[in-house]
């Protein structure tokens, strides 16, 4: 993910309203005006009619959405341009769809290019979802029923657990590539780069830099040729925005201090400042989960926020939809909409945008207090993914509670994160040792000081 001020953030202006300096104040920090400028005004509320006229006009003016179904693919038979086969898998080392066959390699085009999603975002207007992003439908059934195109016979194919089936009579490879508003077929899919023995790698060297205080019985158990592939759901979205942040800042005039011995105390005088600021930007590829799963951050019952700790993901190659890239993998499929992972991307949104006025405050050496914020999303675009992760877990139970703990590898650039089950009687050995040292030393310094 990038982001980028639209336009350098203007003057801060500000004007001091409190501080108690027993002499003379020391200049506020250049570039600060004497004159406040006027907060901004309240976001419109979803009640408001200015609100729903300007959603209507929105609506009425947005462009269509994009439409990524893999057309070609519809009937569900996907076959090698060169011999026909339909026996394809990927390759993760090329990233290549290989027919297994006559071994021809090709590749679906990229999203990015086909569809244009990485131009226009300063321009953005409304909210634009791409076909794939669409409202799932509850009513949906996830049991589809392909007819094969090389026999007749229908096939049926469970899209909770596979994505693909092989005909009982002719042999023939089905895959669903149809978007049906049940979550399970992106817009796009970013496919999977490290190999399965890349993947045991890594996680046998992350937990063998924890094995120390790792709990026993994980150590007998760990097992890490039992990770698996796993594609997860994500929603790609492009933003267009504007955020105002008013606050306070103070400039440290004086520091004093007054007593003796044990009443003595140090005081702190400052100069207060009233400070607002606008910066205008615009944000490429924010990676949010869609699955409620993933996005639940219970840390009291599993540790599945590592695997935001294994971001960022090289969203700009991922592909047009094949079912095919999900062979010999699993994946999970979307059950959130943008209306629910809205309130997450404008926050995080919002922290950009914290971060994008952090250089025009340096000078208030006493801190900056943020007191109110708006975000002004102009527009944004959606877009559905699948993201390759291999992914191991590990349940444990210790007192009658259960925890999964999970070690996730990024498949596109191996970046890896996780947690273990640790021998708390090996922690507290080790604080206690550590701190008799600390004691030891630091009794070792008063004698030799005094």
């Amino acid at each position: 993910m990038t982001s980028t001020p639209e336009s350098p953030p203007p003057p801060p202006t500000g004007a001091p309203v409190g501080g108690t300096p027993p002499q003379p104040a020391a200049a506020p920090p250049p570039a600060e005006a004497a004159v406040p400028a006027a907060p901004p005004p309240p976001p419109a509320q979803p009640g408001d009619p200015a609100s729903g006229i300007a959603e209507q006009v929105a609506a009425a003016t947005a462009p269509p959405p994009p439409q990524t179904e893999n057309a070609r693919l519809h009937d569900g038979v996907n076959r090698c341009p060169r011999c026909g086969s339909t026996d394809i898998q990927l390759r993760p080392a090329t990233g290549m769809l290989v027919c297994l066959f006559c071994r021809y390699e090709w590749s679906e085009a990229r999203v990015e290019e086909r569809f244009g999603f990485g131009e226009g975002i300063r321009d953005l207007q409304g909210t634009i979802i791409a076909s794939g992003a669409g409202d799932i439908d509850a009513s949906v059934n996830d049991v589809i029923t392909l007819k094969c195109g090389g026999c007749g016979a229908e096939v049926v194919v469970q899209t909770a657990t596979q994505m693909s089936a092989r005909c009982h009579w002719c042999r023939h490879m089905l895959t669903i590539n149809e978007q049906i508003p049940n979550g399970a077929v992106p817009d796009a899919v970013l496919p999977f780069h490290l190999t399965h023995a890349q993947a045991v790698e890594k996680i046998a060297a992350f937990a063998g830099k924890r094995r120390l205080f790792a709990h026993s019985r994980f150590k007998a158990e760990f097992t890490p040729e039992n990770v698996v592939g796993v594609y997860l759901p994500y929603m790609v979205v492009d933003a267009n925005a504007t955020s105002d942040v008013v606050g306070h800042g103070e400039v440290l005039t004086r520091t004093y201090t007054r007593g003796s011995g044990d009443d003595k105390k140090t005081y702190y005088d400052a100069d207060v400042y009233w400070l607002h600021r606008r910066v205008e930007f615009a944000v490429d590829d924010l990676t949010v989960e869609s699955s409620a799963d993933r996005s639940n951050l219970d840390i009291a019952a599993n540790t599945n926020n590592i695997i935001n700790a294994i971001l960022p993901f090289d969203t700009k190659n991922a592909v047009a939809w094949n079912a095919n890239y999900l062979g010999g993998f699993t994946s999970e499929k979307r059950d959130q909409n943008v209306e629910a992972i809205t309130p997450r991307v404008q926050d995080q949104l919002m922290s950009i945008a914290r971060s994008q006025v952090e250089g025009s405050v340096a000078g208030y050496d006493r801190g900056v207090r943020w007191e109110q914020e708006r975000l002004d999303l102009h527009g944004s675009r959606w877009v559905s993914m699948y993201l390759p992760v291999w992914l191991y877990s590990y349940y444990h139970v210790e007192g009658g509670r259960g925890m999964a703990h999970y070690i996730a590898v990024n498949a596109r650039t191996g970046e890896t994160m996780g947690s273990v089950p640790l021998a708390k009687g090996k922690l507290f050995l080790a604080a206690a040792l550590i701190g008799t040292v600390l004691e030891s030393a630091v009794i070792a310094f008063l004698v030799a000081t005094l």
